[in-house]
This record gives C-alpha cells, sequence and structure tokens, in this order.
C-alpha cells in the first residue's frame, strides 16, 4: 500500500486505534523522550504518538511530531500494506525462487510478477508537495582552522512560526542528558557515487550545531562515507540531500541491509507497489522523494577539518562518545505546508528499531537462505542491539556445518559486525531467547564447540580496544554427529506422549 504523505500514514494509525494525540504542550528537550520510552517499552510496542504541540527551548514548534509510528509488529505490517510482515517476506521468497516457468500456469504467475515489479523503478517528476515552502541559506565561508574540542548544544531561541523554517523551530530532540546537542534521529540522508553516479539511501544520525550546520554520523564501513571518501580525494564538495517523512517505508529502505549499489529506491517502489516520484533538490542535482515532509539540503566541504560529533544516547543503551565526523552546511529547507516531523529515539531495548531491525531480517531472509539452503531461521534478539548476537537454526547433514554457517553470515555485508554467532538445531526456535539458551549451554562443549575470529566491528561498539575492530565468536549448539569425531550416544530430549 502507497501512502501519498506521512499525514496518510499517520491517519491509517489512528483508524487502526495506532495511534494516540498528546494535545499539552511537551518539550523536546528530554520531556519527549522520558514520555516516548515509557510508550515504546510497553508491550507489544505500545502506540504511535503524535505531539501536536512540541515545543523547543519553551516555544512551540509550527510542526506537529510524531514518534513510534513503527514499533511494533502491526505498524510495521500496516507500513508494508499486509496482513504481516511475514507475508510480505514470503512474497520476496518467491520472487527470489522464481525459476523459468515450466506450464502456462506458471508462465501466467511470472508474467504477473513481472507487472508488479514494474513499480520498482522511481520516475523523476518537476514538482512535489515536498517543494510547497522553500528556504534558501546564503552561503557560508570555509572554516579552515579546527572546531572547538567539544560540540556545541544547540541553546539559540527558536524562531516564531511566521518566519522561514529552519533547524531552529523544527522540534528537533535531545534525546538523553548527556547528548551533546540535537539530533535528527529519522533521517533519510541522500548521497551519490561521484564516479559511477549510483545512488545510496542511509539513515546516520545528524547533530544540530547551529541553524546552518549539522554533523553527519556515518561509519566508516557505509557506504555514504565510502562516497565521501571519494570527495575528499579530490577536494571537491559532496552534495547531501536529508528527507523526513512521506511513506513510511522510506526509513525502513534506508536501513535495509541492501548490497552495496542496489538502489533503496527499488525496494521501497517494489514493496509499497507504486514507483516512487522523485524531484531534484534545489541546491543540487540529487533526487528526493516528491511527498516528503521535509527535505534538508547541503554540502560537505572536503577542505574543511572533521568536527566532534557526540556524545549521543545509542541503541546500544550507551552513549557514544565523541568523535570527529564530516560537517554538513545546509543551503535550503524545503517542506510540506502540512508537514509533521517524524522522530524516534535509541536507547536500551526494546525500542521502535528493534520492530524495524526484526522486519529487516523477516523480509532478507529468502536471500539467505538462497545462499545457504541449509538455514530455516535467524534471530537477533533485542538484548543483543543488533550487532551483538545473532541466532540462526539449521537443518544440518555434515559434519561442521555450522561453521560452515558462522563465517558464511560474517562476510554477508553488515552481517561482518555480529560480535557472537549461535547455531542451533532446525527445530529450536530462535526467536524464543530461554530455549535458545538453553539449547546452547546444554549442547556444547566450550573448548570443542566454539571458534574465535577477527574482523570489523561496529563502530559503536565501546567494548573493542580499537574502534572499528574487534573479535568474534561462534557456538556450535547443534546435536553433535559421529562423522564429527562425537563418540558418545546423543540422548533424546525428555518429552512427554501427546496421549
Amino acid at each position: 500500500m502507497a501512502f501519498g504523505s506521512f499525514r496518510d500514514w499517520l491517519a491509517e494509525l489512528e483508524r487502526a486505534g495506532e495511534l494516540r494525540r498528546i494535545v499539552e504542550p511537551v518539550a523536546t528537550e528530554l520531556e519527549l523522550t522520558a514520555l516516548a520510552d515509557a510508550e515504546m517499552k510497553r508491550p507489544g510496542g505500545g502506540q504511535a504518538l503524535l505531539i501536536e504541540r512540541p515545543t523547543v527551548n519553551g516555544v512551540v514548534s509550527p510542526f506537529p511530531l510524531a514518534i513510534n509510528t513503527l514499533g511494533s509488529w502491526k505498524r510495521m505490517a500496516l507500513s508494508l500494506g499486509a496482513e504481516s510482515v511475514d507475508a510480505v517476506a514470503a512474497d520476496l521468497g518467491e520472487l527470489v525462487k522464481a525459476r523459468p516457468p515450466a506450464s502456462l500456469k506458471e508462465a501466467v504467475q511470472l508474467i504477473s510478477r513481472g507487472l508488479e515489479l514494474r513499480h520498482a523503478r522511481p520516475r523523476v517528476v518537476h514538482d512535489g508537495p515536498c517543494k510547497e515552502v522553500i528556504h534558501r541559506f546564503d552561503p557560508v565561508p570555509v572554516r579552515t582552522e579546527p572546531w572547538p574540542a567539544a560540540p556545541d548544544i544547540l541553546v539559540k531561541s527558536p524562531r516564531t512560526p511566521a518566519q522561514p523554517p529552519s533547524l531552529l523551530n523544527l522540534p528537533i530532540l535531545k534525546c538523553w542528558p548527556l547528548d551533546g546537542g540535537r539530533f535528527v534521529t529519522l533521517p533519510c540522508v541522500v548521497t551519490q557515487d561521484p564516479d559511477t553516479g549510483a545512488r545510496n539511501l542511509g539513515m546516520y544520525r545528524v547533530q544540530v550545531y547551529d541553524d546552518q550546520t549539522v554533523g553527519l554520523h556515518w561509519q566508516l564501513q557505509k557506504v555514504a562515507a565510502r562516497h565521501g571518501r571519494r570527495y575528499y580525494e579530490t577536494g571537491t564538495p559532496m552534495p547531501v540531500a536529508i528527507f523526513l517523512g512521506g511513506d513510511p517505508v522510506y526509513p525502513f529502505a534506508a536501513t535495509a541491509p541492501l548490497p552495496d549499489g542496489l538502489d533503496e529506491f527499488l525496494l521501497a517502489g517494489y514493496l509499497r507497489k507504486k514507483s516512487i516520484e522523485l524531484v531534484k533538490c534545489e541546491t543540487s542535482d540529487l533526487q528526493v522523494p516528491a511527498n516528503a515532509d521535509f527535505v534538508i539540503e547541503g554540502y560537505v566541504d572536503p577542505r574543511e577539518p572533521l568536527r566532534m560529533e557526540g556524545p549521543f544516547g545509542d541503541h546500544t543503551g550507551y552513549y557514544t562518545l565523541p568523535e570527529p565526523y564530516p560537517v554538513m552546511h545546509i543551503t535550503a529547507i524545503t517542506h510540506r505546508r502540512d508537514a509533521v516531523y517524524p522522530a524516534t529515539i535509541v536507547g536500551r531495548p526494546p525500542m521502535e528499531d528493534f520492530y524495524i531491525g526484526a522486519a529487516s531480517v523477516k523480509l532478507f531472509l529468502p536471500i539467505f537462505q538462497a545462499n545457504f539452503p541449509e538455514i530455516v531461521d535467524i534471530a537477533l534478539p533485542a538484548e543483543g542491539v543488533f550487532h551483538n548476537l545473532v541466532v540462526v537454526s539449521i537443518r544440518k547433514t555434515y559434519p561442521l556445518q555450522a561453521f560452515k554457517i558462522m563465517h558464511g553470515l560474517w562476510g554477508m555485508g553488515q552481517m561482518m559486525f555480529t560480535k557472537y554467532i549461535i547455531v542451533v538445531d532446525h527445530d529450536v526456535n530462535v526467536h524464543n531467547t530461554s530455549e535458545v539458551m538453553f539449547h546452547w549451554l546444554s549442547n556444547t562443549d566450550p573448548q570443542r564447540d566454539s571458534i574465535f575470529t577477527r574482523g570489523p566491528a561496529d563502530v559503536l561498539d565501546h567494548a573493542t580496544t580499537e574502534i572499528a575492530m574487534g573479535t568474534k565468536q561462534g557456538f556450535d549448539a547443534t546435536r553433535k554427529l559421529a562423522s564429527e569425531g562425537f563418540k558418545r550416544p546423543w540422548p533424546p530430549l525428555i518429552r512427554m506422549e501427546p496421549g
């Protein structure tokens, strides 16, 4: 199902009983986080919240704010226009497994699927609702001396609603007490490879320094960082566009673990079953969805020194400490007249991002199974905050197959960040952490059934000795085979007869 605007999405949530309106003023400094955190930790993820009068430094923002709109299985399914995320995953799985038709019926089904895929490719239009209000900024001189050692906390008073949109009157959150300032927490960031022209849509937090300058936290293994390195090598200013709102499938596509070079707008178009209309930015040639609520345009100048970004209360449950990152200068902000500011918060799980990430795992399970047919299911428990723990069940048929799966997963995209992998048998429910722990602790001999290796680590992992480098451990918690050198009989599990 395609949503023409973010307000359409909120209306759908309200019809489904998934939205709660809050009419009293709520401060974007910490108060809104406390409210949203409590809601996200309710059973099943609570409800989406529409804050009608968010305040910035005590002044009501001209824009309402919505948060936790994807923070449950039901809302994730609604955003994808389906009864369940599993149904969408099954549909994608059929596409992945498509083979040459062996009958007229199969040929008709394949043609039908091809007609559906025609919506995946975006199309360019000349104008759109995201340009109903346009505010261009005067250029600022390039800074050549180092930035201050610590980032500034934004303390300027916001402009009144009658004035043009700026980073000072958008309801941008200061999420946690030790945060280094305000952060845009649900930004869809568009960059382009200067050599190939390939576009990337990613999600990297954005720290607001002042009304025209922000910090871009793209980690060194991310595609946008790779694009940025090419601009730094050539000394050419790098255009960047950040958009918020529009169809709820956009942030999902921005966080999806797609292979490098595959356009995330293709995935978004496929999931919403309607082509995405893209419009050119006002101050660069980058393209953004015409139905977005806000677009923040700007550039990174390679001649300018990096600036300390952070601290930031992160999805790991800990603060990310300050590190140097690129500075983006704002050249324009455009928005819809009826724009709603989308936001999220991250912190100790479970939070909204758990449902977004878990939906990605479900959706891309067929891709994993295409590479490793023995895989039955995969889970990323909330306690593992995505990169710390992966549990995978397999149909084991030969010796050391579990170790083959570990090495294979560590070599696939963002799975390279996984710190621990536990492999269990096909009949173990990987989504039941208690059941997984029972089999893990029962079925392993620590020395025989574990393996250590080295590899890239998540930049946000504070436990590694060096940033972005660390060790990994895998556990084979499957039943041991005689062909693996196991000389004892394997005992049966205690089970009652059905009668």
